[in-house]
């Protein structure tokens, strides 16, 4: 009997393990797959630290959003552990000046203990305008950033604001690669995943419509399709 494939799944900010069921359940005949926890620690080379000293020798990997940039580090730190790699709704930019504006706001209201996890405002740029009365999407969501909390929060958010500018390493990826987002991401749109998959040799882009930041739980059958293509040599 052939051996089942590793897969490193690695979640966004205020994600956890759910944000990945979907694809777990979908491919528990086909990945020993298993889902990093990215809450520990409050730079992205600790996480990719973390990742890679938990992680079997050689895997496949996946990451989404912050989940994504800890993906690029393991990819400057240890390249030849990965076996093929997928980026969904992440980008391989540094956060903007207005970004790291946000971001640094959002660290000092959590630091005045006004942390709200996602909140009805936030919601809108995490999944399609249409599921935002879907109450089952909605409370998984919600209920990820309550488990992952505010000092988590605190330094996934710092970790993120110090993560370095990947595009010059893209074109170094050399493992089968998948790029994937949703149609209407609002965080992270497709014109960064465009740029990515342009710039790794061995990409696929494929973009999910009908689905804003998180498809692994808006649009779990073509997000599981596309990676199982990947994981089995088709992308």
């Amino acid at each position: 009997m052939e051996t089942m494939q590793p897969l490193v799944l690695l979640p966004g900010l205020l994600c956890d393990s759910a944000l990945w069921r979907p694809v777990t359940d979908a491919l528990a005949a086909e990945a020993a797959a298993a889902v990093a926890d990215l809450t520990l620690d409050d730079s992205v080379g600790a996480m990719a630290d973390r990742v890679l000293g938990w992680a079997p020798e050689r895997f496949a990997l996946a990451g989404l959003s912050m989940g994504g940039y800890v993906a690029q580090e393991i990819m400057r730190r240890a390249p030849d552990r990965v076996t093929r790699l997928a980026l969904l709704d992440t980008s391989a930019r540094a956060d903007s000046d207005e970004q790291r504006r946000r971001r640094r706001g959002l660290i000092a209201l959590a630091r005045q203990g006004r942390f709200k996890g996602v909140t009805p405002r936030l919601l809108p740029l995490l999944v399609h305008p249409d599921r935002l009365a879907d109450t089952e999407l909605v409370e998984i969501v919600t209920g990820m950033a309550e488990r992952v909390g505010r000092d988590a929060f605190l330094r996934q958010q710092t970790a993120i604001l110090g993560r370095p500018d990947g595009i010059a390493d893209l074109s170094r990826i050399d493992c089968p690669t998948l790029v994937l987002c949703g149609r209407q991401d609002a965080l992270t749109p497709p014109e960064l995943h465009e740029e990515m998959a342009f710039h790794i040799p061995a990409a696929r882009l494929v973009q999910i419509p009908d689905s804003g930041h998180l498809p692994p739980l808006e649009r779990p059958g073509p997000t599981v399709a596309a990676l199982r293509q990947w994981l089995t040599g088709e992308a």
